[in-house]
């Protein structure tokens, strides 16, 4: 298995400052991400602008805030060159046709669809056009509805990831739906990935260890700033605690072990399992009972489980109490 593909999405995390979006993305590189990903929210083309907020932000009106904090064709050139001198894909995650264009301009090399332009057929027919990869987010839709987007991906090529996703901020426990991985991947027989809105890291390893090849983590500098996304984001510490983790259980899930490899275990076997042991002084002779033997430490004599193939064999010489027996110790000797 190749390294999972681990987006830190900054969303509007930089509250419409130019400086914080470009100091996430150093935080994002430092941290070990292989993405850093924003959204691009073109206001006029997006959204009326008596459109309701979401239910857990109230603190502006919805084309107000996206008009804040949007930036310029200019500045998301500027944001992209610095991402790749940091040696992150840059991806920013459409919400029209306007913002499409826009990130073709600029050059990106897929795009991440969000969960809630899944039905958004128009954009999703420009976004397969480019031919560039994409990861389908999948949070509010139903299987019919990701049927369709889907679908209309397939048409023009077959370089998508869908992603299981919850869109509630943040999302309980019960509500993570890990079961739908292996579902997306039994429907459509692609690989599948993860985006995360938990509070913690445990979905994410859990995805990575059921085969997710791509998750996805917002990234804030503090859960106490300003805006949408923040309150639900993983702060510094917690993400690089998420790098280390998924690429710690990549390389657990690319190494294979074969159990009836017992090479790296033989010293060990040698001081914790046991051997045959004499419980008393066998004298020369004596036909071995059960009840002058045992199985003791350490476990480079007659193995314990032999143990019963010691009883009824005669002592070919003297025993000393608490030895090792020995195979040759026996008559008939007993068989290596």
């Amino acid at each position: 298995m190749s390294d999972v593909f681990i987006i830190a999405e900054v969303g509007s995390v930089h509250d419409g400052s130019f400086g914080n979006a470009g100091k996430l993305i150093d935080l994002a590189a430092d941290l070990g991400a292989s993405c850093i990903k924003f959204q691009t929210h073109i206001a006029a083309a997006e959204t009326t602008r008596n459109a309701p907020m979401p239910p857990y932000f109230k603190g502006e009106p919805r084309f107000e805030y996206f008009e804040r904090t949007g930036f310029r064709l200019e500045q998301w050139s500027l944001l992209k060159a610095k991402a790749d001198e940091r040696g992150l894909e840059f991806l920013s995650s459409p919400f029209s046709v306007e913002a499409v264009e826009l990130l073709e301009r600029i050059g990106v090399s897929r795009y991440k669809i969000p969960s809630g332009e899944v039905t958004n057929i128009p954009m999703l027919e420009v976004v397969a056009q480019t031919g560039k990869p994409v990861l389908l987010s999948s949070g509010m839709s139903d299987w019919r509805e990701m049927d369709r987007a889907v679908e209309t991906i397939l048409k023009r090529h077959d370089k998508l990831t869908p992603m299981q996703c919850t869109s509630a901020y943040p999302t309980a426990n019960d509500r993570v739906g890990l079961n739908v991985l292996g579902e997306m991947q039994a429907r459509w027989g692609m690989p599948v990935g993860y985006s995360d809105h938990t509070l913690d890291n445990h979905a994410i390893f859990a995805a990575v260890a059921l085969g997710a090849v791509a998750v996805e983590k917002h990234l804030t500098f503090s859960r106490a700033m300003y805006g949408s996304d923040a309150p639900h984001s993983a702060e510094p510490p917690q993400f690089a605690d998420l790098v280390k983790g998924v690429r710690a259980i990549s390389e657990m899930l690319a190494s294979r072990v074969e159990k009836n490899d017992l090479d790296p275990y033989r010293s060990m076997k040698q001081i914790f399992e046991k051997s045959v042991v004499a419980r008393v002084d066998i004298a020369a002779g004596a036909t071995i009972t059960a009840e002058m033997v045992t199985v003791k430490k350490p476990g480079d004599g007659i193995p314990a489980a032999r143990l019963g193939d010691v009883i009824g064999r005669r002592a070919r010489g003297p025993i000393a109490a608490d030895t090792l027996l020995r195979p040759d110790d026996m008559e008939p000797a007993l068989p290596g």
